[in-house]
C-alpha cells in the first residue's frame, strides 16, 4: 500500500457513535502520517470533527463531508433536496479513495461507500456481524468487499479499531493502545462558557436520553442534587427539547440553587462541559463527550451494558451501574465525591 493512501471514514451518526470512532483517526495518523483522511458525517455532528481538521502543520482529518440525510428525508420531494444530494455526491466523488472504512453496519452508511469514487482494487471494509445492543442491517454486507467479524460483545472504540486494522492488514489494537480523541492543545484551549448564568463550581447532570429505560429516576437525581448543593456546588440540568426541559425544571425546583441551563449547541457544549467541576450523566452522547474530553465524569448505566461504551481510558471517569442494574444514589455520590476530591 502507498504511504499516502486516500482513506474515507464513514460514520454518520449519532453523537456518541461519532465520538467513539475518533480514535481511528489518530491510529491512522500514527502509521500513515501522509495519508489523506476524509470523513462523511451527518451535518448535525460536523462540530464534533472540526477540532480534528488539518491546519497549520497539524494533520488530523483533511476533509469533512457533511451528509444531510436526516433533513433530506423530511423534504424528499423538494427540488432543493435533490440539488443538495447531487452536490454532496459530486463532493464525495471529487477524490478517488483506496480505503473506505464503514464502522456502523447500516445500509445508509454502506450506500455512501457505494457512491464514493474508488480506485481499482480499493478496500471497502465494514462489519460482518452485529454486536449486542447495537443497530445492524445485514444487507449492508453486500456493499463491502471486506466484511470484518468482530466479537458480539465489543466496546464501540474497539469495534471501530477492528474494522480499521482489518482494512489495512494491521495487527489488532487493544486497550493497551490508549485511544486518543481530541488534540491536547484543543482541550486546553477550550474557552470558558458564556451560556446562561452558570456559577462555579457547577455540576452538570445529563438526565435525559433517547430511550426512557436508560434514565435514572427523578427521585435519585433530586437526592443526589441536594447532597451536591449542600456541599457548595451549583447543580445544572441541561435539556434538548421541550419534554426534557420540563423534567429539568421539575428537578431543579426541588434543589436549592439548582439551574435549568439555557439551550446550547454541540459546539457550545465543549465549553459548558469543560467549565464544569464534574459531569454526571446517563448513557447518552453529551456524557460521552465529557468522558472523551477527559473531564471528571460519572457515567450512569441503567438499561444498557456498561461494556459497550464505558470510559476505560482515564481515572477521571467512573462507570457505575449496568444493564437492568441501575446504581444507587450512594454509589453515584461516592463516585462523584471521589472525582471531585481528585480535582
Amino acid at each position: 500500500m502507498s504511504t499516502s493512501p486516500k482513506i474515507l471514514l464513514v460514520k454518520l451518526s449519532s453523537l456518541g457513535d461519532v465520538l467513539h470512532n475518533l480514535p481511528i483517526v489518530w491510529d491512522l495518523r500514527a502509521r500513515l502520517p501522509e495519508a489523506q483522511i476524509d470523513w462523511v458525517v451527518e451535518e448535525a455532528y460536523v462540530h464534533l470533527l472540526t477540532p480534528l481538521l488539518s491546519r497549520d502543520g497539524f494533520r488530523g482529518i483533511d476533509r469533512i463531508i457533511p451528509f444531510g440525510l436526516r433533513r433530506w428525508k423530511k423534504h424528499l420531494f423538494s427540488l432543493a433536496t435533490w440539488k443538495e444530494f447531487f452536490t454532496f455526491r459530486k463532493t464525495l466523488q471529487s477524490t478517488t479513495y483506496g480505503v473506505l472504512i464503514e464502522t456502523h453496519g447500516l445500509l445508509k452508511s454502506a450506500v455512501v461507500c457505494t457512491l464514493a469514487k474508488k480506485s481499482s482494487g480499493a478496500v471497502v471494509a465494514g462489519l460482518a456481524n452485529a454486536t449486542e445492543f447495537s443497530g445492524y442491517e445485514p444487507l449492508a454486507r453486500s456493499f463491502y468487499n471486506q466484511s470484518v467479524q468482530v466479537p458480539t460483545q465489543c466496546h464501540a472504540v474497539d469495534r471501530s479499531r477492528w474494522v480499521m486494522c482489518s482494512a489495512l492488514d494491521w495487527h489488532l489494537l487493544d486497550r493497551s493502545d490508549a485511544p486518543q480523541f481530541y488534540p491536547s492543545a484543543f482541550i486546553t484551549s477550550i474557552p470558558q462558557t458564556s451560556v446562561g448564568s452558570l456559577n462555579k463550581p457547577y455540576v452538570l447532570c445529563f438526565h435525559s436520553t433517547t430511550r426512557e429505560a436508560k434514565r435514572w429516576s427523578n427521585d435519585n437525581w433530586i437526592t443526589l442534587g441536594k447532597d451536591l448543593s449542600a456541599r457548595g456546588y451549583q447543580v445544572v440540568f441541561p435539556w434538548g427539547n421541550a419534554a426534557e426541559k420540563s423534567v429539568s425544571q421539575l428537578l431543579a425546583s426541588q434543589i436549592s440553587g439548582a439551574l435549568v441551563s439555557s439551550a446550547f449547541s454541540i459546539e457550545e457544549a465543549f465549553s459548558v462541559i469543560s467549565g464544569a467541576a464534574l459531569t454526571v450523566g446517563v448513557d447518552t452522547g453529551l456524557t460521552h463527550l465529557a468522558a472523551v474530553l477527559d473531564k471528571p465524569t460519572v457515567e450512569i448505566y441503567c438499561d444498557s451494558p456498561r461494556w459497550k461504551t464505558e470510559g476505560y481510558w482515564s481515572d477521571r471517569i467512573c462507570n457505575v451501574g449496568d444493564i437492568q442494574n441501575p446504581p444507587s444514589v450512594q454509589e453515584v455520590l461516592n463516585a462523584s465525591l471521589k472525582l471531585l476530591d481528585q480535582a
